[in-house]
């Protein structure tokens, strides 16, 4: 019972597909043929993504990771998280692996959130792509907007969840990886 509920959404999808597949078989081979590039795309991004998490994990102490991005860091461990999180490469599901080990490394609550705004805005190639297509003007303009913006946003969740939630989401994360 533990397995099917852990994999009940799954379960629900594959008998939706068969549904599709059912009624329309054309949409349903597009949606099998969308699902299949998007698995091998995660199998491609994944694999690097979890041997450098693990090597994070080796390479750099708990005491070391809170004295930079830790609760008294400041603003050196803003910057140092906005850097992280704009050089970083893959999609954003790919963000949150490393957020929970940024997390389990006693990061604070809102350079995590921090991180994944500039993980999802603020990367690097993007901006040379706007840069290249859109203008200098645009590239600029956007980053600027975007840096005060997932500040702000990061900091405004951090005050709006309260502290024993924030501990409660952290305990969660060192007990049960699969949990965040």
């Amino acid at each position: 019972m533990k397995i099917f509920k852990r994999y009940l959404f799954f379960i629900i999808a594959l008998v939706l597909l068969g549904i599709v597949f059912i009624f329309n078989v054309s949409m349903g081979i597009k949606a099998v043929s969308t699902l299949t590039y998007s698995l091998k795309e995660m199998a491609m991004v994944l694999p690097p993504i979890f041997i450098l998490l693990g090597l994070l994990d080796v390479w750099i102490s708990k005491e070391k990771m809170m004295k930079y991005v830790g609760e008294g860091s400041g603003i050196k461990g803003i910057i140092i998280v906005f850097i992280i999180g704009s050089v970083a490469a893959g999609p954003l599901y790919a963000a949150f692996p490393v957020a929970a080990v940024l997390m389990k490394k006693g990061a604070k609550f809102s350079n995590v959130l921090i991180f994944i705004g500039a993980w999802s805005t603020t990367k690097i190639p993007m901006f040379l792509f706007e840069m290249s297509s859109m203008g200098a003007k645009f590239a600029i303009t956007r980053l600027l907007i975007d840096i005060p913006g997932i500040i702000i946003i990061a900091y405004a969740i951090y005050f709006m969840i309260s502290k024993k939630e924030r501990e409660r989401i952290y305990r969660l994360d060192a007990k049960n990886p699969d949990t965040i």
